[in-house]
């Protein structure tokens, strides 16, 4: 019976310090999960706020806690696409895709960071793979099959879409270009050009939708500008007034479309409540100036016209 004891003492040792050791480890689980839960979190705020950089430094804090997390790889992907670095970009996205094969959004992804270097071969090849997952996105592949300059590839899989009842106004669009394609010929023109250029403002406003950023949005407007495609100018610009109501420069370009379209009062409007946000900037202020004075003409008001034409003339003098 006295042999027994030892036994017994050494058996509930080594059940408490078990108990013990176990409930360290869960500790330390804990204490790692809510930290990798902060970093995220502030990798996808610092993402938001277009500080991507920052965001990477806290999403390696993230991969230093679980190397094998695809949350963090999609959004060092992401980050880095941002970046325009796309070595980086490719290679997390290529290793979520290992695990998740099938999945959507990662290989969308994929094609955002084929498109933005221009790698239509290998895009087309990625969205195959969504199309067999998602037929909706059959219009995607129609726009990368004509980047690509395979019209016939576009052209059979439009008559597809429409055989399955999934045309868009998108879809009709790009039949539309085609049908224009083949009437003028192959050889390079004037209106080869503007519909190609249409097809490139398509790809920025892509590129915008995922992005909402405001380098891109100016350069879409420019282009519309440039193509005379005042009806999307001024319908982009209002929008985006909604995202942001304090840049001068979208008032302008709204006023400017309104002028083109013949809403003249309404283009005062805007242009009057624009050119307060415009601050130390004679340029622009010149520029409004000058649309208030096309505004009041079309309104066959010519002193008006006349008086905002001299104040846009007296900017233009002080440079």
């Amino acid at each position: 019976m006295k042999n027994q004891k030892p036994h017994s003492v050494f058996f509930i040792g080594m059940l408490f310090f078990s108990f013990i050791s176990s409930a360290q480890t869960i500790d330390i689980a804990e204490e790692n999960n809510l930290k990798f839960q902060t970093h995220f979190f502030e990798a996808l705020k610092q993402k938001a706020i277009k500080n991507y950089s920052k965001a990477i430094e806290n999403l390696e804090k993230c991969y230093e806690i679980d190397l094998l997390n695809t949350s963090v790889e999609f959004e060092f992907s992401k980050n880095y696409l941002l970046l325009e670095n796309y070595f980086e970009a490719t290679f997390f996205i290529n290793k979520t895709l290992i695990k998740e094969p099938k999945n959507r959004h990662l290989l969308k992804h994929k094609v955002a960071i084929l498109e933005s270097q221009r790698n239509f071969k290998e895009a087309i090849k990625t969205q195959l793979k969504i199309v067999e997952i998602n037929p909706k996105s059959s219009t995607k592949l129609v726009l990368l099959y004509i980047q690509n300059r395979e019209f016939k590839k576009a052209e059979q899989l439009i008559v597809k879409i429409e055989k399955n009842a999934l045309s868009t106004q998108r879809i009709k669009g790009f039949k539309i270009y085609l049908e224009n394609r083949k009437k003028t010929g192959i050889t390079i023109n004037t209106k080869e050009v503007l519909i190609t250029e249409n097809l490139a403002i398509e790809t920025l406003k892509e590129k915008y939708n995922q992005t909402k950023e405001y380098k891109i949005l100016t350069i879409i407007l420019n282009k519309e500008v440039e193509n005379k495609l005042f009806r999307s100018l001024y319908n982009d610009s209002k929008e985006a007034l909604e995202i942001f109501p304090a840049q001068p420069f979208l008032y302008k370009m709204n006023g400017l479309a309104s002028n083109k379209l013949g809403k003249y009062k309404e283009a005062i409007n805007v242009l009057t409540l624009g050119i307060d946000f415009v601050i130390d900037n004679t340029t622009l202020e010149a520029e409004f100036y000058e649309q208030l004075s096309n505004s009041y003409l079309g309104l066959a008001q010519p002193k008006e016209a006349l008086k905002y034409k001299q104040k846009a003339e007296e900017l233009k003098k002080q440079h």
